[in-house]
């Protein structure tokens, strides 16, 4: 009988004295002088040496060789439990060294450090996110985000190209139903694979138009994460804001030394290696970052310092810890920073569906009735509606109908955009009179102070807006007069309008809450220019009006200029800053401004000329979006004359296609695609007599999910 061979044992671990044997030439060969000083006092500290022995090792060798030679002799005559404490101070001080030398690293110690490391890190995360300012960035009083935090729609799918049509046309593209059922996906599961997927989820791409609940969403997934709530399969997560990365666009780091630099619990725990961990890297804001991204650099050693760009680059593409789970969260102008290959999925924030919105409303308002009546009105306008698509928009409306509920000023709610936002910034105004300047709630709110303030503001929204910049620097705040002394001032006084962020390094980094907050200032700033000094700041040589010129004359020019430059622009950019110049012509309008503006303008002959001027344009062969926008614009003057004509002859059964003006044509799409109805089906029997009618049917074709058709032309 053939005897069965003896199992043999396993392979015990070297210990740490043989460790430091098998590396002692290579770490003779590449330790410094200034590293071999700080392992020296760190072993005094931890009484491994003492002083005698640390002098002796320095200055009785005089190369830097044999003082490294002596180190390690030293060391290793002290016993294993001094060899294991001289690698973990070696994992430390030089965790580049540390990987190259191959030492092994303890398994059992890495999970302690885990364990010491992972409860400091969940509770200073807790601290940064579990409370939110909502618009509001360093004063005022913050909310628990748990409480008022509301689902958010989330789908899947897309592609990471660029989209730079103006955000709120790209909100009302995505207000109408789509044409085909969307995958739509909770925050947890921003990582999970969807089935008959092959490939892991590791890097994710989400946009999203300013306001619409990106950076909220990164900080929920990481609160319950803390809290213990989901993803708990993940050992570490990472939020980092491109705003904190771009100040370190000149410095170098290791991918490990960034962690430390920000999240100093890990350095403190003496994690130098995140391989054998399940980590999330946050990076929110890729449409604000302002390092060059080159996905030709990249580097794969961890412990190698580089700059901060190439860093993420190799992060993204897996080249540097491949376990790695990326997160990418970006304006959709920015989106292809990154090169598709790289993003395994994309997602996007639409923000709030319907159902959502009155869920917000309904947790922000405790009074049913007061949130049932703010759900209705808001129902009765059409362009309120859609932007409250955003988050931000509706933290903006329950501001201002709190208000106007609780003292009834201004007689009916307002209806139109240009309206809202004047009572909110009428409501900030008088929010500052009282708790800043210690005044009362009925003192004039319009003081010197406010007035100049508003005027910087303006002025700051303007020209950043020209240059497209929606982030702004010191310098951009010198520029248009604003003290920096007195920035936090501005901040803090009307934090709900202007915000104030401070990075790691302190650097002030300012913007308005929203993109639409800074559109209505710069039209504001532009509307006053012209009504105090005649001045038209939208004309490229710009002039004042002519002495000879009637005022009449002179605002017919500035209005009709500024309804062709928003015409001019190909992406929309203008859309909305047009529509609250136009709204701020109105007297009704002016006058809820009252105190801030010395003087009024416009005559209702003026705005009637207005409003034929664009009646002329509808007539045009415009795109849909641009004749969409025309028709917000007559709203915002209050002429509805052209829709209600169609909707007369629509609910008739009179409306005639073959004998629709194009200006006709266009109110018909925008009925239809701003009808409260789903449009499920859309039956073009009913409108189409010609192919020339199908073409400017197209949009509302788009956005049903099934068109019947009989038309051979179709």
């Amino acid at each position: 009988m053939m005897e069965e061979p003896k199992e043999q044992p396993a392979k015990a671990a070297p210990s740490a004295e043989e460790e430091l044997a098998r590396v002692r030439s290579a770490f003779v060969w590449r330790v410094t002088t200034e590293i071999l000083t700080q392992l020296l006092e760190a072993l005094v500290c931890d009484t491994v040496l003492n002083e005698l022995e640390k002098e002796s090792i320095l200055e009785k060798n005089l190369a830097r060789a044999d003082k490294a030679r002596s180190f390690i002799d030293t060391v290793r005559k002290k016993g294993d439990k001094a060899c294991k404490i001289t690698i973990k101070h070696l994992q430390i001080k030089d965790p580049s060294l540390f990987s190259q030398l191959r030492l092994n690293s303890d398994p059992s110690a890495q999970q302690d450090a885990l364990q010491k490391c992972q409860p400091k890190l969940k509770s200073k995360l807790k601290k940064k996110f579990q409370r939110v300012f909502e618009g509001i960035a360093i004063a005022g009083n913050p909310t628990l985000l748990n409480q008022i935090y509301t689902e958010l729609y989330i789908t899947e799918g897309g592609t990471a190209e660029v989209n730079d049509e103006h955000e709120v046309r790209q909100i009302e593209t995505a207000s109408r139903k789509p044409d085909r059922p969307e995958t739509t996906i909770r925050q947890e599961d921003i990582f999970k694979d969807t089935p008959g997927r092959h490939e892991p989820i590791k890097s994710v791409l989400t946009k999203g138009v300013a306001g619409i609940g990106k950076t909220v969403l990164t900080q929920k997934y990481s609160l319950d994460w803390v809290e213990d709530k989901a993803n708990q399969d993940i050992q570490f997560i990472f939020p980092f804001t491109f705003r904190e990365l771009n100040v370190l666009k000149e410095e170098k780091f290791s991918l490990v030394g960034l962690v430390h630099h920000f999240f100093t619990e890990t350095k403190e725990a003496g994690i130098c290696s995140f391989e054998d961990f399940q980590v999330v890297f946050i990076f929110d804001g890729l449409d604000e970052c302002r390092l060059p991204l080159d996905f030709h650099k990249t580097v794969t050693d961890v412990t190698m310092p580089t700059t901060v760009d190439v860093l993420l680059t190799s992060l993204i593409r897996g080249n540097l810890l491949p376990s790695a789970h990326v997160w990418i969260t970006t304006r959709p102008a920015a989106a292809d920073q990154i090169p598709p290959e790289y993003v395994h999925r994309v997602t996007e924030v639409r923000g709030f569906t319907d159902p959502q919105k009155e869920e917000y409303f309904r947790n922000r308002f405790r009074e049913k009735e007061q949130a049932s009546r703010i759900i209705s009105h808001i129902k009765t306008s059409r362009s309120l509606h859609i932007m409250c698509h955003i988050p931000v928009f509706c933290w903006i409306t329950t501001t201002v109908l709190e208000r106007v509920l609780k003292t009834r000023e201004g007689g009916q709610l307002p209806k139109t955009l240009t309206e809202m936002y004047i009572h909110f910034l009428v409501v900030q105004a008088k929010v500052k009179k009282v708790k800043y300047n210690r005044g009362r709630a009925t003192d004039p709110h319009w003081s010197p102070e406010s007035k100049k303030m508003i005027e910087s503001l303006g002025k700051l929204a303007f020209d950043q807006l020209q240059k497209g910049n929606l982030i702004f620097y010191e310098s951009d705040l010198t520029e248009c007069g604003i003290d920096i002394r007195a920035a936090s001032v501005y901040s803090g006084v009307f934090t709900q309008i202007f915000k104030e962020e401070s990075g790691l390094y302190q650097d002030k980094v300012f913007c308005f809450i929203h993109l639409s907050v800074q559109e209505f200032l710069a039209a504001l700033h532009v509307h006053l220019t012209f009504i105090n000094s005649g001045l038209n700041l939208l004309e490229e040589q710009q002039t004042t009006s002519k002495k000879s010129e009637t005022r009449e004359s002179a605002e017919k020019h500035f209005y009709q200029n500024a309804v062709d430059k928003a015409l001019q622009s190909p992406n929309g950019h203008l859309d909305l800053f047009l529509r609250f110049l136009l709204g701020l012509s109105l007297q009704t309008n002016q006058t809820l401004l009252r105190g801030l503006l010395t003087q009024t303008g416009s005559c209702s002959q003026s705005n009637q000329e207005t409003v034929q001027y664009i009646k002329k344009k509808l007539s045009k062969n415009l795109s849909a979006e641009k004749s969409i926008n025309l028709f917000h614009c007559l709203n915002e003057l209050n002429d509805r004359s052209l829709v209600e004509e169609i909707q007369q002859s629509l609910r008739s059964g009179s409306l005639s296609t073959g004998k629709l003006s194009p200006a006709q044509w266009s109110a018909l799409v925008f009925i239809l695609l701003s009808s409260e109805e789903d449009l499920d089906v859309f039956d073009l029997k009913k409108y189409s007599a010609s192919e020339k009618a199908l073409l400017r049917l197209l949009p509302v074709v788009k956005a049903s999910n099934k068109a019947l058709r009989t038309c051979q032309h179709f």
